[in-house]
């Protein structure tokens, strides 16, 4: 069982708190993660390029020249792949790049990246990260006074409209609430800010998750 201090806006530290072994200290799984990774960077995929093909491709109606007596090559439409502004032969079409990743599967890759993180020393809890009003200089100074000048993710108990449009122009800081907590962007950023409560609310399940 791991512990880190807890430390409030001004960058002062008051207790510690423990980091639950199903979270922050299981064994870390490369493969699970790489795989993770490798779904959420598909899922963002658009997939919609697209193509026409020579029957797609509006014109070219009627032959462009006889077929015999004027020297030419033969020809059958001017939509042909072989012509400008003809069709295109196997081009891209829209496709879906998704794929399938079972439940337990992410769960021990953000488990993973977590522990990963946490044998890093890169796990920070905060009392709270509240803000009255959006205010970005305001973010910032709180961030400089934790001493955190990497890419930071602050994972908050729930969506804080104030706090994401206080953080969302500083380029090094994401802040998302922990039911969107995920591998990818624990993995993407240095630091992972936990406030006290949604590190609670994270754990709180550990037992159902684990007999799960």
């Amino acid at each position: 069982m791991k512990k880190v201090p807890v430390y409030d806006m001004e960058g002062n530290q008051k207790e510690q708190v423990e980091l639950g072994d199903y979270y922050f200290g299981c064994e870390v799984n490369v493969p699970v993660m790489h795989l993770v990774v490798r779904r959420q960077l598909a899922a963002a995929r658009s997939g919609n390029a697209s193509t026409k093909e020579r029957s797609q491709v509006r014109g070219g109606g009627s032959k462009p020249w006889r077929q015999k007596g004027t020297g030419r090559a033969r020809a059958g439409s001017i939509r042909s792949p072989l012509w400008k502004g003809g069709g295109t032969v196997h081009g891209p079409r829209p496709r879906d790049f998704t794929f399938k990743v079972n439940r337990k599967v992410r769960k021990l890759a953000l488990r993973s990246a977590l522990s990963a993180r946490a044998g890093e020393d890169r796990i920070m809890v905060l009392e709270d990260f509240t803000l009255s009003e959006p205010k970005t200089k305001l973010a910032a100074s709180i961030f400089e006074k934790l001493g955190l000048e990497d890419y930071v993710l602050l994972v908050l108990a729930e969506e804080d409209e104030n706090v994401v449009k206080s953080v969302r122009n500083l380029p090094n800081v994401e802040a998302i609430s922990v039911e969107r907590l995920n591998t990818y962007d624990v993995l993407a950023n240095d630091w992972v800010v936990f406030t006290r409560a949604s590190l609670e609310k994270l754990q709180e399940g550990v037992r159902d998750e684990a007999s799960s």
